[in-house]
């Protein structure tokens, strides 16, 4: 696709993804990746979700050493609860869209967007398992939104985001059953809703 592109003369060309878009807890995180002209591919860069965080943390500094630039770009959790999930999602691209502006086209992975200034652009579906650009940017998202997650783990170990990145896993799920939600849970999302209407209905006991 990418090569496509260049030869419509369309010479900054950059890869968009987000990760975080199903979890509880935490921040959306969008990244970025523009490309130089005609690059070498970095064998073994594909969804950042069919690789181990070994091989992300490589492909990482990797693909940041190899872009002309990186941007990433943050939705907070008041602003998903506020605008909703798939629009804070947008908000995140366009974010990190803007820091390595200017760019000729976007690759933005999933289905066509026509809610968002986000520019010449393109959405594929499954593209960070198609595309490169995508898939670059799928591992620079998922690796800044994990480590941001390691370190709100340290503030709230009982949540063991370390591990589940905020996801809604059966650990993840029992601690908020036993210890309540924190300022980063997403409370727009049912099983937080849930907890917290339990939490009122054991307040009023």
């Amino acid at each position: 696709m990418e090569q496509s592109l260049w030869k419509q003369g369309l010479l900054r060309v950059a890869g968009v993804d987000e990760a975080g878009l199903g979890c509880l807890a935490g921040p959306i995180v969008a990244a970025a990746v523009l490309l130089p002209l005609d690059c070498e591919m970095i064998e073994g860069v594909r969804d950042s979700k069919l690789l181990s965080a070994t091989a992300r943390s490589r492909f990482f500094n990797l693909v940041k050493e190899n872009a002309i630039a990186v941007g990433v770009g943050i939705a907070t959790v008041r602003e998903i609860e506020q605008i909703n999930v798939l629009r804070a999602s947008y908000l995140a691209m366009q974010r990190a869209l803007g820091r390595v502006a200017p760019y000729d086209h976007a690759l933005i992975d999933g289905r066509p967007i026509k809610q968002a200034d986000l520019g010449s652009h393109t959405a594929i579906i499954d593209g960070d398992a198609t595309c490169y650009a995508i898939a670059s940017a799928s591992i620079i998202a998922k690796v800044r939104r994990d480590r941001f997650m390691q370190r709100l783990a340290k503030r709230y170990p009982q949540y063991g985001w370390e591990r589940n990145a905020g996801y809604g896993t059966k650990q993840h799920l029992e601690a908020i059953d036993q210890f309540g939600i924190t300022p980063h849970h997403r409370r727009t999302y049912a099983p937080v809703q849930r907890a917290i209407e339990q939490l009122s209905l054991n307040l009023g006991d």
